[in-house]
């Protein structure tokens, strides 16, 4: 089983979409988390809206802390945007994507970082 962990600032927006695609995608040989920096203790529904669009109940999901995630070591860490806010997890490999922040983007912009996200998601599962 692959345990993955996904890294932004809110832990409201890219992390969680990130989860989710890991959990589409890889299915029961993934275990996938997702934790912010700074969490905002919500998740985005414009992110909520754009993963229904793709048959996933985000709403389902927290927003949470680095801190809260279990002591584990992860197969990989991925950040996204969150730099040197994002404090040291126990990982085989650590990932930094550049996708830009879409909690403020129109929907069909949000979709593109949606879709950017997913297709992260599954080059990461790919890489086994």
């Amino acid at each position: 089983m692959k345990r993955l962990l996904f890294v932004c600032i809110e832990n409201s927006n890219r992390s969680q979409m990130a989860e989710a695609f890991a959990r589409i995608h890889g299915g029961a040989d993934v275990e996938a988390y997702s934790a912010g920096s700074r969490p905002s203790g919500k998740v985005n529904p414009k992110a909520i809206a754009a993963l229904k669009e793709v048959g996933y109940d985000l709403s389902t999901h927290l927003s949470t802390s680095v801190d809260d995630i279990p002591a584990l070591s992860f197969d990989a860490v991925v950040t996204m945007g969150c730099g040197d806010a994002c404090p040291a997890v126990t990982a085989k490999r650590r990932i930094d994507w550049q996708i830009p922040d879409p909690r403020d983007m129109a929907p069909e912009q949000f979709r593109v970082v949606r879709d950017l996200i997913e297709e992260n998601v599954k080059r990461l599962l790919d890489e086994g």
